[in-house]
């Protein structure tokens, strides 16, 4: 179990870091089957501070990333709990990248 309590799910073959996640998944799939988004993808890595001397690099994983109808980039995150850290890489993709994360 994890720190917030949320409790990881396999469906497909697939794991999923909870029961919510799982479930956005699950509709999801039946958006894009409906040809109502495309290029669904899981966990995609966004890099948000660049390594340097001695630190790591800082990244964000989306839960989800695909387009909409209108060919737009949509990234989503299944949240339970805000964390300060979620909160400080939701703000630092905006800044980097332009991408406010839909939080679902």
């Amino acid at each position: 179990m994890s720190k917030y309590h949320a409790k990881k799910v396999m469906v497909d073959g697939i794991v999923f870091d909870s029961k919510k996640e799982a479930q956005r998944y699950g509709q999801l799939r039946l958006m894009e089957k409906a040809r109502l988004i495309t290029d669904l993808q899981r966990q995609v890595c966004f890099q948000l501070i660049p390594k340097q001397s001695g630190e790591r690099s800082c990244q964000y994983i989306a839960d989800f990333v695909y387009r909409d109808r209108d060919g737009k980039t949509v990234v989503e995150d299944v949240k339970g709990y805000r964390t300060d850290a979620y909160i400080i890489k939701r703000k630092l993709m905006l800044w980097v990248h332009g991408i406010r994360i839909n939080e679902i």
